[in-house]
């Protein structure tokens, strides 16, 4: 998880009856690690399922449960306790709970916390698969976010009954995601990017192949930021272990040509308002992949190799008719600041982001220069998911007379 992305913010974090409850103590530890403050309020049935002593423990604060809690000096911990929150969070939000807040119930703390909020208000559902499909559930689900109420899922996976369909809560990373998303500045709202990340993997025989060591941590932290920033955003990955971005749709690739095949095949079914190139494309293929494994030969002959060029993905991309803004990314092992500034000129792109790539694959960190017409910029050394977001900001200044595609 990147640094403290919620430092500062005070979020309510209330907690309704359900087995989902031991996915809360995980969000609670990833909030509280990001900076925020969480105060936990729990219903009587949360209760049943996991106790207030271990959320104390977790958030580090006292955790509420009767709206007649006589520790707030005016008995009012119902208005009190969301003064000064900066969202309510509901995790997990139960069948009933969702209902009580569709028709403005307030029968307990938590339910007149919410009522009585001058705060955004977030509910991550968790429930059975039929509760979840159920008519009424539904309606209710449509009446919250006419209210404006974000819902966080469900998901659709194995449930504790055993069953498995939608309903079941998102993840706690995700859920921490998700949140973090909400609080993000939406710089490219209604934008749509497409971006490339990781190695590719060019093969020799049914078992080698040519690669390079790009870990495809910086194509994926600019997948997040661009997301957090409001962004639809298509990522085309190169073989990587790395989870999927929440909000990200992924097409999995392998060669440069199967990249370049995706690239292409996206742009023309949708327009694009941003294409960024980070992943590192192998330049070159062989131009015949052997169809068994090459085996040693009793005279140890070294097998020979013919390459071919393999498509420019990003220079392609910049050439098209309406191209969207074009983003390259360089690593070079020295001379970055002439090689940067010549590969942006020969691709034909408005900004080139280049690195030394040797001292940065595979870290979390990274140091960059942006390349431009306008000349050469040099942001400090940070984190990548840091990065990631300095980088979106500077590319959103880039866009606005560009019209978004309807």
């Amino acid at each position: 998880m990147p640094g403290a992305e919620l430092a500062g913010k005070h979020l309510v974090l209330g907690m309704t009856g359900g087995i989902a409850c031991y996915k809360i103590a995980e969000l609670t530890r990833l909030l509280t690690k990001a900076g925020a403050t969480v105060q936990v309020v729990m219903t009587d049935a949360a209760t049943q399922f996991i106790t207030p002593v271990t959320m104390q423990a977790l958030s580090g604060r006292p955790v509420y449960t009767s709206q007649w809690d006589a520790r707030i000096a005016n008995n009012m911990p119902h208005i009190d306790l969301s003064r000064e929150a900066d969202a309510i969070v509901i995790a997990p939000a139960s069948t009933d709970f969702l209902a009580k807040l569709a028709h403005g119930m307030a029968d307990d703390l938590l339910t007149t916390l919410c009522i009585a909020r001058d705060c955004p208000l977030l509910a991550v559902p968790a429930m059975n698969r039929q509760m979840w499909q159920n008519p009424a559930t539904q309606r209710n689900v449509a009446q919250l976010r006419a209210d404006g109420i974000e819902l966080l899922g469900p998901d659709s996976g194995p449930q504790a009954c055993g069953e498995v369909g939608d309903g079941r809560m998102i993840e706690p990373e995700a859920a921490y995601e998700a949140i973090v998303s909400f609080f993000t500045a939406k710089t490219l709202a209604k934008r749509r990017v497409l971006i490339t990340a990781g190695p590719t993997f060019e093969a020799l025989d049914p078992v080698r192949g040519i690669t390079n060591r790009s870990s495809g941590k910086m194509g994926f932290a600019l997948a997040r930021a661009a997301q957090q920033a409001g962004a639809e955003v298509h990522l085309v990955a190169g073989p990587v272990g790395l989870d999927t971005p929440w909000g990200v749709y992924r097409e999995d690739v392998q060669s440069a040509q199967q990249m370049y095949d995706a690239v292409m095949h996206e742009l023309a079914i949708g327009a694009y308002d941003v294409f960024i190139g980070v992943a590192a494309v192998a330049d070159w293929r062989v131009d015949h992949v052997s169809e068994h494994k090459i085996k040693k030969t009793a005279e140890r002959q070294v097998p020979n190799f013919t390459f071919v060029e393999n498509p420019d993905i990003l220079a392609a991309v910049a050439k098209l008719p309406n191209a969207p803004y074009c983003v390259g990314f360089a690593a070079e092992s020295g001379d970055l600041d002439v090689h940067g500034e010549e590969k942006r000129k020969r691709k034909n792109v408005p900004l080139l982001i280049g690195n030394l790539g040797p001292l940065t694959f595979g870290l979390d960190d990274n140091e960059v220069v942006l390349f431009e017409e306008a000349g050469a910029t040099k942001l400090p050394r940070a984190g990548k998911h840091t990065l990631a977001r300095t980088l979106v900001a500077e590319i959103a200044k880039r866009l606005p007379g560009r019209n978004p595609p309807a």
